[in-house]
């Protein structure tokens, strides 16, 4: 179920912006069933055992889609955020989401995950969850 934060989240945003974030939210908790989700650093995010699998965040040219192992997934569409392995891709309209793709995304990120909810205990290190 999705948290009431999250859809209060998505309502907050401009029109189709709305829609984006609605397809989002339903896509991911359909395809993560059981993964804890809330707002996360003033963001929706979606946790499997305490640790983020994906989420997304309205920026200034769209809807930014971000799986924590997404670098993983070996998928040239989704590109490298920040310093941890990491990818987004963004969205402007709500025909641009595949959905076919993005349940492969998070099917991918179940499967190769790290271990980001011990990274303050290992002093910044990340050590992978699952083989990959």
């Amino acid at each position: 179920m999705i948290h009431p934060d999250i859809l209060t989240y998505n309502d907050s945003q401009t029109d189709e912006d709305i829609a984006i974030c609605h397809i989002l939210a339903e896509e991911i908790d359909k395809n993560l069933k059981g993964a804890e989700n809330k707002i996360w650093h003033r963001h929706p995010v979606w946790f499997l055992e305490g640790n983020p699998i994906v989420g997304y965040s309205k920026l200034k040219g769209g809807v930014r889609l971000m799986f924590w192992s997404g670098q993983a997934f070996e998928d040239d569409r989704l590109k490298t955020v920040g310093k941890f392995p990491s990818a987004d891709i963004n969205y402007t309209h709500r025909d641009e989401i595949n959905k076919k793709d993005l349940k492969n995304w998070l099917k991918l990120g179940k499967e190769r995950q790290w271990d980001y909810k011990n990274i303050v205990k290992r002093k910044g290190v990340l050590v992978k969850l699952t083989e990959f």
